[in-house]
Protein backbone atom coordinates (compact mmCIF):
# COMPACT_ATOMS: atom_id res chain seq x y z
CA UNK A 1 0.00 0.00 0.00
CA UNK A 2 1.64 3.51 -1.18
CA UNK A 3 -1.45 5.88 1.62
CA UNK A 4 -1.20 8.42 -0.73
CA UNK A 5 -4.82 8.72 -0.51
CA UNK A 6 -4.85 8.93 2.66
CA UNK A 7 -2.22 11.11 3.11
CA UNK A 8 -3.96 13.65 0.48
CA UNK A 9 -7.21 13.34 2.69
CA UNK A 10 -4.98 15.11 5.50
CA UNK A 11 -2.67 18.04 3.01
CA UNK A 12 -4.37 17.99 -0.13
CA UNK A 13 -2.31 19.01 -2.90
CA UNK A 14 0.84 18.74 -1.20
CA UNK A 15 4.21 17.62 -2.16
CA UNK A 16 4.58 14.65 0.40
CA UNK A 17 6.80 11.81 0.94
CA UNK A 18 5.66 8.82 2.71
CA UNK A 19 7.52 6.61 4.99
CA UNK A 20 5.73 3.35 6.41
CA UNK A 21 6.89 3.18 9.98
CA UNK A 22 7.09 -0.49 11.40
CA UNK A 23 5.94 -1.50 14.93
CA UNK A 24 2.17 -1.39 14.60
CA UNK A 25 -0.28 -4.53 14.28
CA UNK A 26 -3.95 -2.80 14.65
CA UNK A 27 -3.11 0.84 12.84
CA UNK A 28 -0.70 2.22 10.19
CA UNK A 29 1.89 4.72 10.76
CA UNK A 30 3.45 6.65 8.17
CA UNK A 31 6.09 9.45 8.51
CA UNK A 32 5.00 12.42 6.03
CA UNK A 33 7.67 14.74 5.39
CA UNK A 34 5.65 17.78 3.95
CA UNK A 35 6.94 21.58 3.54
CA UNK A 36 9.92 20.69 5.42
CA UNK A 37 8.45 19.69 8.34
CA UNK A 38 7.85 15.97 9.32
CA UNK A 39 4.76 14.58 10.81
CA UNK A 40 3.55 10.77 11.97
CA UNK A 41 -0.14 10.03 10.29
CA UNK A 42 -1.87 7.04 12.71
CA UNK A 43 -4.14 5.67 10.04
CA UNK A 44 -6.72 3.73 12.21
CA UNK A 45 -7.30 0.05 11.70
CA UNK A 46 -10.64 -1.55 10.81
CA UNK A 47 -13.18 -2.28 13.29
CA UNK A 48 -10.64 -1.19 16.35
CA UNK A 49 -13.50 0.29 18.30
CA UNK A 50 -14.42 -3.42 18.65
CA UNK A 51 -10.91 -3.60 21.05
CA UNK A 52 -11.97 -0.83 22.93
CA UNK A 53 -10.62 1.49 21.40
CA UNK A 54 -12.44 5.27 21.42
CA UNK A 55 -9.87 7.70 18.98
CA UNK A 56 -11.61 10.91 21.21
CA UNK A 57 -9.59 9.46 24.56
CA UNK A 58 -6.95 8.77 22.45
CA UNK A 59 -6.58 12.01 21.29
CA UNK A 60 -7.28 13.86 24.72
CA UNK A 61 -4.54 11.24 26.37
CA UNK A 62 -1.97 12.14 23.55
CA UNK A 63 -2.74 15.90 24.27
CA UNK A 64 -2.37 15.24 27.94
CA UNK A 65 0.97 13.45 27.34
CA UNK A 66 2.43 15.96 24.99
CA UNK A 67 1.67 18.64 27.58
CA UNK A 68 3.34 17.12 30.05
CA UNK A 69 6.48 16.26 27.43
CA UNK A 70 6.32 12.63 27.68
CA UNK A 71 4.59 12.43 24.12
CA UNK A 72 4.65 13.91 20.77
CA UNK A 73 2.82 17.26 20.02
CA UNK A 74 -0.48 16.66 18.80
CA UNK A 75 -1.25 18.36 15.19
CA UNK A 76 -4.18 17.43 13.90
CA UNK A 77 -6.93 15.09 14.35
CA UNK A 78 -9.07 13.94 11.64
CA UNK A 79 -12.54 13.26 11.65
CA UNK A 80 -15.12 10.96 11.02
CA UNK A 81 -12.12 8.43 10.31
CA UNK A 82 -10.37 8.84 13.82
CA UNK A 83 -6.86 9.41 12.49
CA UNK A 84 -4.27 11.30 14.60
CA UNK A 85 -1.53 13.59 13.01
CA UNK A 86 1.29 13.96 15.73
CA UNK A 87 4.61 15.85 15.40
CA UNK A 88 7.16 13.24 14.42
CA UNK A 89 10.22 13.53 17.07
CA UNK A 90 14.01 12.15 16.65
CA UNK A 91 14.48 8.82 18.54
CA UNK A 92 14.49 5.02 18.25
CA UNK A 93 12.92 2.63 20.55
CA UNK A 94 15.16 1.45 23.03
CA UNK A 95 16.31 -1.75 23.47
CA UNK A 96 14.64 -4.10 26.43
CA UNK A 97 18.46 -4.23 28.49
CA UNK A 98 18.07 -0.46 27.65
CA UNK A 99 14.36 -0.56 29.93
CA UNK A 100 15.80 -2.47 32.23
CA UNK A 101 18.65 -0.14 33.30
CA UNK A 102 18.71 1.59 37.04
CA UNK A 103 18.16 4.60 34.99
CA UNK A 104 15.63 4.09 32.59
CA UNK A 105 13.51 2.44 35.03
CA UNK A 106 13.68 5.56 36.99
CA UNK A 107 12.36 7.79 34.27
CA UNK A 108 9.83 5.34 33.29
CA UNK A 109 8.73 5.79 36.75
CA UNK A 110 8.43 9.36 36.34
CA UNK A 111 6.67 9.95 33.15
CA UNK A 112 3.60 7.46 34.47
CA UNK A 113 3.60 8.68 37.68
CA UNK A 114 3.62 12.56 36.23
CA UNK A 115 0.82 11.20 33.97
CA UNK A 116 -0.94 9.15 36.62
CA UNK A 117 -1.11 12.69 39.09
CA UNK A 118 -2.54 14.29 35.75
CA UNK A 119 -6.37 15.79 35.28
CA UNK A 120 -8.63 12.90 34.37
CA UNK A 121 -9.49 11.86 30.92
CA UNK A 122 -12.20 10.68 28.90
CA UNK A 123 -12.98 7.12 28.96
CA UNK A 124 -12.21 3.98 31.12
CA UNK A 125 -9.89 1.19 31.09
CA UNK A 126 -10.93 -1.75 33.54
CA UNK A 127 -9.09 -4.70 32.67
CA UNK A 128 -11.41 -7.16 34.53
CA UNK A 129 -14.24 -6.16 32.16
CA UNK A 130 -11.91 -5.54 29.00
CA UNK A 131 -11.32 -9.17 29.03
CA UNK A 132 -15.08 -10.35 29.45
CA UNK A 133 -15.74 -7.80 26.53
CA UNK A 134 -13.08 -9.36 24.16
CA UNK A 135 -14.37 -12.73 25.04
CA UNK A 136 -18.03 -11.94 24.25
CA UNK A 137 -16.77 -10.27 20.69
CA UNK A 138 -15.25 -13.57 19.94
CA UNK A 139 -18.06 -15.41 20.64
CA UNK A 140 -20.23 -12.96 18.43
CA UNK A 141 -18.06 -13.66 15.23
CA UNK A 142 -17.69 -17.27 15.98
CA UNK A 143 -14.53 -17.96 17.51
CA UNK A 144 -13.48 -20.89 19.69
CA UNK A 145 -12.26 -19.50 23.33
CA UNK A 146 -9.47 -21.08 24.70
CA UNK A 147 -10.23 -23.60 27.82
CA UNK A 148 -7.63 -21.45 29.81
CA UNK A 149 -10.01 -18.42 29.95
CA UNK A 150 -12.39 -19.65 32.56
CA UNK A 151 -9.39 -20.74 34.83
CA UNK A 152 -7.86 -17.06 34.08
CA UNK A 153 -11.45 -15.65 34.65
CA UNK A 154 -11.81 -17.25 38.08
CA UNK A 155 -8.68 -16.30 39.40
CA UNK A 156 -9.23 -12.64 38.02
CA UNK A 157 -12.44 -12.54 40.38
CA UNK A 158 -10.29 -12.80 42.96
CA UNK A 159 -7.32 -9.98 41.88
CA UNK A 160 -10.57 -7.98 41.40
CA UNK A 161 -12.10 -7.95 44.78
CA UNK A 162 -8.46 -7.32 46.29
CA UNK A 163 -7.89 -4.06 43.63
CA UNK A 164 -11.54 -2.85 43.50
CA UNK A 165 -11.05 -0.02 45.80
CA UNK A 166 -8.26 1.87 44.66
CA UNK A 167 -8.54 5.01 43.36
CA UNK A 168 -8.58 5.43 38.95
CA UNK A 169 -6.32 7.79 37.63
CA UNK A 170 -4.83 8.16 33.80
CA UNK A 171 -3.50 5.11 32.37
CA UNK A 172 -1.18 4.24 29.11
CA UNK A 173 -2.69 0.65 29.23
CA UNK A 174 -0.52 -0.81 26.46
CA UNK A 175 3.61 -0.33 27.69
CA UNK A 176 4.76 -2.11 25.07
CA UNK A 177 8.53 -1.61 24.40
CA UNK A 178 7.53 -0.71 20.90
CA UNK A 179 5.53 1.98 22.08
CA UNK A 180 8.68 4.55 23.81
CA UNK A 181 10.97 6.24 21.84
CA UNK A 182 14.25 7.91 23.39
CA UNK A 183 16.77 10.00 21.85
CA UNK A 184 19.90 9.71 24.60
CA UNK A 185 18.14 12.50 26.43
CA UNK A 186 14.29 12.59 26.17
CA UNK A 187 12.10 9.58 26.96
CA UNK A 188 8.71 9.88 24.83
CA UNK A 189 5.56 7.74 25.18
CA UNK A 190 3.43 6.99 22.60
CA UNK A 191 0.47 4.88 21.31
CA UNK A 192 -2.10 6.07 23.53
CA UNK A 193 -4.93 4.42 21.83
CA UNK A 194 -6.16 2.11 25.24
CA UNK A 195 -5.76 5.04 27.72
CA UNK A 196 -8.15 5.78 30.27
CA UNK A 197 -9.07 5.96 33.70
CA UNK A 198 -7.75 3.20 35.47
CA UNK A 199 -5.73 1.24 37.82
CA UNK A 200 -2.20 2.53 37.76
CA UNK A 201 -0.79 -0.83 38.98
CA UNK A 202 -2.13 -2.14 35.79
CA UNK A 203 0.15 0.46 34.15
CA UNK A 204 3.24 -0.52 36.00
CA UNK A 205 2.28 -4.20 36.23
CA UNK A 206 2.31 -4.35 32.31
CA UNK A 207 5.56 -2.53 31.78
CA UNK A 208 7.05 -4.84 34.17
CA UNK A 209 5.72 -7.87 32.42
CA UNK A 210 6.24 -6.55 28.64
CA UNK A 211 10.23 -5.86 29.89
CA UNK A 212 10.62 -8.64 31.55
CA UNK A 213 11.77 -7.26 35.11
CA UNK A 214 13.09 -9.67 37.59
CA UNK A 215 11.81 -9.19 41.12
CA UNK A 216 14.72 -6.67 41.88
CA UNK A 217 13.82 -4.76 38.64
CA UNK A 218 10.30 -4.62 39.11
CA UNK A 219 10.97 -3.47 43.09
CA UNK A 220 13.05 -0.59 41.51
CA UNK A 221 10.38 0.31 39.46
CA UNK A 222 7.96 0.47 42.62
CA UNK A 223 10.37 2.31 44.34
CA UNK A 224 11.27 5.07 42.03
CA UNK A 225 7.58 5.51 41.75
CA UNK A 226 6.58 5.94 45.26
CA UNK A 227 9.88 7.07 46.49
CA UNK A 228 9.36 3.97 49.08
CA UNK A 229 9.01 0.36 48.68
CA UNK A 230 5.90 -1.44 50.49
CA UNK A 231 4.77 -4.83 50.66
CA UNK A 232 1.12 -3.95 49.69
CA UNK A 233 2.74 -1.97 46.23
CA UNK A 234 5.04 -5.62 45.40
CA UNK A 235 1.85 -7.72 46.15
CA UNK A 236 -0.30 -5.48 44.00
CA UNK A 237 2.36 -5.63 40.74
CA UNK A 238 2.22 -8.97 41.25
CA UNK A 239 -1.11 -10.17 40.80
CA UNK A 240 -1.70 -7.46 37.96
CA UNK A 241 1.16 -8.88 36.37
CA UNK A 242 -1.45 -11.27 35.60
CA UNK A 243 -3.72 -9.05 34.45
CA UNK A 244 -1.82 -7.72 31.56
CA UNK A 245 -1.07 -10.92 30.44
CA UNK A 246 -4.54 -12.42 30.37
CA UNK A 247 -5.67 -8.60 28.97
CA UNK A 248 -3.09 -9.62 25.88
CA UNK A 249 -4.15 -13.08 25.80
CA UNK A 250 -7.55 -11.86 24.84
CA UNK A 251 -6.53 -9.02 22.83
CA UNK A 252 -5.27 -12.10 20.63
CA UNK A 253 -8.27 -13.70 20.44
CA UNK A 254 -10.11 -11.17 19.14
CA UNK A 255 -8.08 -9.61 17.22
CA UNK A 256 -8.01 -13.18 15.14
CA UNK A 257 -11.87 -13.13 14.91
CA UNK A 258 -11.69 -9.39 13.66
CA UNK A 259 -8.85 -8.53 12.50
CA UNK A 260 -7.16 -8.56 8.66
CA UNK A 261 -3.45 -7.50 9.43
CA UNK A 262 -1.29 -10.65 8.27
CA UNK A 263 -0.28 -11.79 11.98
CA UNK A 264 -0.56 -14.56 13.96
CA UNK A 265 -3.00 -13.50 16.60
CA UNK A 266 -3.72 -17.20 17.83
CA UNK A 267 -0.46 -18.00 18.45
CA UNK A 268 0.25 -14.13 20.03
CA UNK A 269 -3.09 -15.20 21.76
CA UNK A 270 -1.73 -18.78 23.30
CA UNK A 271 2.07 -16.99 23.98
CA UNK A 272 0.30 -14.82 26.66
CA UNK A 273 -2.17 -17.66 28.32
CA UNK A 274 1.53 -19.54 28.64
CA UNK A 275 2.67 -16.82 30.38
CA UNK A 276 0.28 -15.84 32.55
CA UNK A 277 0.25 -19.49 33.94
CA UNK A 278 3.65 -19.53 34.52
CA UNK A 279 3.03 -16.02 36.72
CA UNK A 280 0.21 -18.08 38.55
CA UNK A 281 2.41 -21.30 39.23
CA UNK A 282 4.92 -18.50 40.90
CA UNK A 283 5.39 -18.74 44.92
CA UNK A 284 5.02 -15.48 44.73
CA UNK A 285 2.31 -15.28 43.13
CA UNK A 286 0.38 -17.54 45.38
CA UNK A 287 1.40 -15.76 48.21
CA UNK A 288 0.05 -12.17 46.50
CA UNK A 289 -3.30 -13.93 45.64
CA UNK A 290 -3.66 -15.63 49.71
Amino acid sequence: MTFRDEVERVWPGRDARIEVLGGGITNHNLKVDVDGETFVLRVAGKDTGLLGIDRSVELAATEAAAALGIGPEVVAFVEPEGWLVTRFVEGAIPSMERMREPGMLERVARALHAFHGSAEIPGSFDSFRVVEAYRQTAVDRGSAIPDAYEWAHGIAATIEARRSADVHVPCHNDLLNANFLEDGEHLWIVDWEYAGMGDRFFDLANFSINHELDDAASRALLDAYFGELRDEDVEALELMRFMSDFREAMWGVVQSAVSELDFDFDSYATEHFERLRRTADSPSFAAALE
